[in-house]
């Protein structure tokens, strides 16, 4: 749970409000949620926002299409979209170069934010993102599971608590009803009923947009040389744990730990761990 007091606000980026949390002092350092129903900045990282604080400006958005930021996503080049709107906010916030922390969507974003504009990122943090290796398999049963949260019946608690429980975590019984029930609720918003967020590409343009979602498959991935720590948990049923090495091999300047009994949300189920990796990752000298 976040102890520390959060300055809140809400932004204009490119004439749409994005909602941002903020607190702490030093280096700039964005934290980027994932995909999930219902999620948002601060419920994301509540694990990790003090822990970070003591060392950096901590600024918590809420993603395009999540919480209290605008709804509605570029369904056609939907990382394009995030990385451009989150390259917004820091124009916004005065801030010339800011490490990025991105969780499943929001790794995704990141990488791409710091594809299209590796001057702007400082540091890497990527934990299980998505956008690794898509286009190569079948999906997981986990992101099956999260691309039909809104079709079939529409969205029910049912449905989340199944999703959370099997496969966003290694141990489902140790997720509270509470932050289910939070999820839950910001899940149906009726402007994101009627505009999910994530969705499976469909239409004539989706064989192109699944491309571009592939980001494995950007030739500028080999020439990326920002430093980058590449986390990801050996269950994780939403995102394959191949991506780690997959990412590792590509990018010429990574650091990859993968961890045992953790499943797609690392920060949630191994808070200390990745706080104390996150920490010295950022503070050391290049």
């Amino acid at each position: 749970m976040t102890t520390t007091q959060l300055t809140e606000r809400t932004v204009a980026v490119a004439g749409k409000p994005i909602f941002v949390s903020e607190t702490g002092t030093g280096p700039a350092v964005v934290m980027l949620h994932g995909g999930g129903p219902g999620a948002s900045g601060v419920s994301n990282y509540s694990r990790n926002i003090d822990a970070l604080a003591r060392h950096f400006r901590v600024i918590v958005p809420d993603m395009p299409g999540y919480g209290r930021s605008a709804k509605g996503v570029d369904q056609n080049d939907p990382f394009g979209y995030l990385a451009d709107m989150i390259r917004g906010l820091i124009d916004e916030l005065g801030i010339d170069t800011a490490h990025l922390v991105g969780n499943s969507y929001g790794g995704a974003a990141a990488l791409r934010l710091a594809l299209d504009a590796p001057h702007r990122v400082g540091k890497l943090v990527l934990m299980g993102p998505g956008g690794i290796g898509t286009t190569r398999g079948l999906p997981t049963a986990g992101l099956r599971s999260l691309l039909s949260y809104y079709g079939g019946g529409g969205p029910s608690r049912d449905k989340l608590e199944r999703f959370i429980r099997t496969f966003l975590v290694y141990d489902g019984t140790a997720v509270p009803d509470e932050l289910i029930e939070l999820r839950y609720r910001a899940s149906i918003d009726p402007e994101v009923v009627a505009d999910p967020p994530l969705r499976r590409p469909s239409g004539p343009t989706a064989p192109r947009t699944l491309w571009r979602m592939d980001l494995t498959r950007d030739g500028r991935l080999k020439a990326l040389t920002t430093p980058t720590l590449v986390l990801w948990g050996r269950e994780d049923k939403v995102n394959r744990p191949a991506g780690g090495p997959m990412l590792f091999n590509l990018l010429p300047n990574a650091e990859l730990v993968m961890t045992s009994h953790t499943g797609h949300w690392m920060h949630w189920e191994r808070a200390e761990l990745f706080n104390r990796l996150v920490v010295e990752f950022l503070e050391r000298r290049r």
